[in-house]
């Protein structure tokens, strides 16, 4: 996966929707020079500001984009997070598709960390699924990153999943693993389980990770206590911000949360026009 021509199209997708700027071409002269400054308005996590110099380079490439804080740091409301300074017209035209990137990265990244922080003390680690906007899985996943969680897999290819319907139309978990080793030896291989009983088969056939799909906190302290660190545990199903704590309690290596992308909050920023010359 090119991942640098990914973003670029996703960036130039979101330009073409928003077409020509009818509104600024009209008022503002060629020469008209634009300083803008990006403000935090609410507490969360910096995501995204390699995006936005990308999207303001593709619409000028002198422009200039330069961020004071970097993506990672914390935001508290009233912190100058950088600046864009460039044609007024090329500062307007990118100002909303520049701000959509940050704020829905930013709030990936913002509630990714808090999960990651309630898990505190704990071996677990957070990850992502394939739950994110459409089209946008790359920013997404690179947002869950920088709040501190770990990416699942990027699509169906990267990794055998095999899950129940799966194991029903094969008719057993021997058989659904075992087509899949014939097919693409070469790809890790996880595979959901429904039941205690379902764990210990998998421990006999041998795979790379156990998902413990919808279990219950004492069902996943037994499988814990079943396969005493001989292969990785997942924790999946329903997972929230409330129940997140007590589930890495449990001793799973890993918690998947469909909530940090599926139902990301944007993250209040603005770009607040300074100066026209």
């Amino acid at each position: 996966m090119n991942t640098e021509k990914l973003v670029t199209d996703i960036i130039d997708l979101a330009l073409e929707e928003d077409g020509e700027d009818i509104t600024s071409s009209a008022i503002f002269s060629p020469v008209d020079e634009m300083r803008a400054v990006f403000k935090a308005k609410a507490h969360g996590v910096l995501a995204g500001t390699d995006v936005v110099k990308r999207v303001f380079e593709r619409l000028s490439p002198g422009i200039e984009c330069d961020f004071l804080l970097r993506d990672g740091d914390a935001l508290k409301p009233g912190d100058t997070i950088g600046s864009v300074t460039g044609p007024a017209a090329a500062v307007l035209k990118g100002e909303r598709v520049a701000l959509n990137f940050l704020q829905r990265m930013s709030g990936i990244a913002t509630k990714t960390a808090e999960y990651v922080r309630l898990i505190e003390g704990t071996k677990a680690k957070i990850l992502d699924t394939r739950k994110t906007a459409p089209g946008h899985r790359v920013l997404d996943k690179e947002a869950v990153r920088t709040g501190g969680g770990m990416n699942h897999r990027m699509g169906l290819h990267d990794m055998a999943l095999i899950k129940d319907n799966h194991i029903d139309r094969e008719g057993s978990i021997e058989g659904a693993v075992r087509k899949v080793r014939e097919v693409r030896p070469e790809i890790p291989i996880e595979v959901e389980a429904r039941t205690l009983s379902d764990v210990e088969k998998l421990l006999e056939i041998g795979v790379d990770r156990i998902m413990l799909d919808n279990f219950s906190t004492e069902s996943m302290k037994r499988a814990v206590e079943l396969v005493r660190g001989r292969v990785p545990l997942e924790a999946s199903g329903g997972i929230t911000i409330e129940t997140v704590r007590e589930v890495a309690l449990t001793g799973v290596d890993f918690i998947s949360v469909g909530d940090i992308t599926h139902s990301v909050k944007a993250l209040d920023i603005s770009l607040i026009i300074e100066g026209i010359s």
